[in-house]
C-alpha cells in the first residue's frame, strides 16, 4: 500500500482480459494515453466498495474534464456476479457512468496482482502506477494524488452518502462480515454442525453466543451459499454493531421471495433497514446485498432473525456497519 505518491515508474498492467466492457467499448494502453487513470477494483455486494463508491463516484465525475479516467474492473466474488445482465442492471441502479471491464476469469486482477475489494490504483498520463490504496477509508489522500498527477489544487469533494453507502460505525461495530457458504463458514451454531452438500434439517439453538449464527429447516449448504428448500425456514444472528447486511438470491428474477425480520424476538421498528419496513417485512427480488437493519440508537448485542415464507432463497454473506 503506497501514502501519496509514489515515485516508481511501474507500467499499468494491461486489460486485455476482460470478459466484457459497459459504458464504453474495449479500453487499451493506447487509448489511455496522455490521462490519468484511476482503476477502481470492485463487485457489487461488497459492503466495503459500496462504503467507497460516492468518492469513486464523485472524483469520476469532478475530474472528467481535467483528464481523468476512471475505470471500474468488476471482479465477482459469489456465483451471480459473473452474470453480465445482474451487473449491468446495477450499473443502472448504482448511477456507474464510468467504463466499467467485467473480469469473471480473475485476468486483469491477477495482472495487477491485486488483493482486495476495493482496490484503487492511479497512473500518471505516460501510463506509470504512482499510488494504490486497498479497503476503504484515505479518501482525502487519494483525492490530492489524483489532483497532483492532475497538476491542479482545488477544494476537495464534498461526499454525503446514505443507505449502504454510508460510513460504517466503526467505534461500536463488534461482528465480522460472516461467510453462510460452507467454503468460508464460521461460527455455525446449529446442534450437529454443517452438514455440507445435501438437503439438510436444521434447528437452531434456544441461544446464540455473540457472532454466531444458526440455520432452522430443509437447507442445503453450498460452498458459496445455503439454499432454502422449504417455506419457513430461518437464520438466526448473534451480532453487535449498528448495521446488519445480507447478500442474498432469490430462485430466478421471476420467483421473489418475501421474508420477514425480527430482532430480539420483535418487529425492528425504527431499526430497520432500507429493505425492509417497521414492520419487518421485504421481499428477495434480485440477486445482491440487502440492508436489514440500521439502528438509530444505541448498539448493543442484538439477536437478528430472518424468516423466509417461501422456498428457494439463497444466502451468501452477513456483513455489518
Amino acid at each position: 500500500m503506497a501514502f501519496g505518491i509514489d515515485r516508481t515508474t511501474t507500467g499499468m498492467p494491461s486489460f486485455e482480459g476482460a470478459t466484457g466492457w459497459l459504458n464504453s467499448t474495449p479500453l487499451s494502453a493506447q487509448d489511455l494515453r496522455g490521462h490519468v487513470v484511476l482503476v477502481d477494483f470492485w463487485t457489487y455486494t461488497c459492503i466495503n466498495w459500496l462504503r467507497t463508491f460516492p468518492y469513486v463516484r464523485a472524483w469520476a465525475e469532478k475530474y472528467q474534464a481535467n483528464g481523468l479516467i476512471v475505470i471500474g474492473v468488476h471482479t465477482p466474488e459469489f456465483p451471480f456476479e459473473h452474470d453480465l445482465e445482474n451487473v449491468t442492471r446495477m450499473v443502472g441502479e448504482f448511477r456507474v457512468t464510468y467504463p466499467v471491464a467485467t473480469d469473471n476469469d480473475f485476468a486483469i486482477w491477477d495482472e495487477f496482482a491485486n488483493r482486495a475489494w476495493p482496490a484503487v490504483y492511479l497512473a500518471d498520463a505516460e501510463g506509470a502506477l504512482r499510488f494504490t490504496h486497498f479497503g476503504e477509508g484515505r479518501y482525502e489522500e487519494t483525492e490530492r494524488a489524483i489532483q497532483e498527477l492532475l497538476g491542479i489544487d482545488s477544494d476537495l469533494v464534498s461526499v454525503q452518502a446514505f443507505g449502504l453507502e454510508a460510513p460504517a460505525d466503526w467505534d461500536h461495530l463488534e461482528t465480522p462480515e460472516t461467510y453462510v457458504g460452507y467454503s468460508r463458514a464460521e461460527r455455525f451454531a446449529s446442534p450437529g454442525g454443517g452438514v455440507t452438500g445435501e438437503r439438510h434439517s436444521f434447528a437452531a439453538p434456544d441461544e446464540l453466543k455473540l457472532n454466531h449464527w444458526a440455520l432452522a429447516g430443509e437447507w442445503t449448504i453450498r460452498p458459496a451459499a445455503a439454499e432454502l428448500h422449504q417455506a419457513g425456514g430461518r437464520i438466526a444472528f448473534r451480532f453487535h454493531g449498528r448495521d446488519l447486511n445480507l447478500v442474498m438470491a432469490p430462485p430466478s428474477l421471476d420467483s421473489p421471495v418475501s421474508f420477514r425480520v425480527l430482532l430480539d424476538g420483535e418487529p425492528p421498528g425504527s431499526s430497520h433497514g432500507d429493505d425492509i419496513d417497521e414492520h419487518g417485512e421485504g421481499v428477495l427480488s434480485e440477486p445482491r446485498v440487502y440492508q436489514l437493519i440500521r439502528q438509530p440508537g444505541r448498539v448493543e448485542d442484538r439477536t437478528f432473525g430472518i424468516t423466509f415464507l417461501e422456498p428457494g432463497a439463497e444466502a451468501s454473506c452477513f456483513t455489518f456497519g
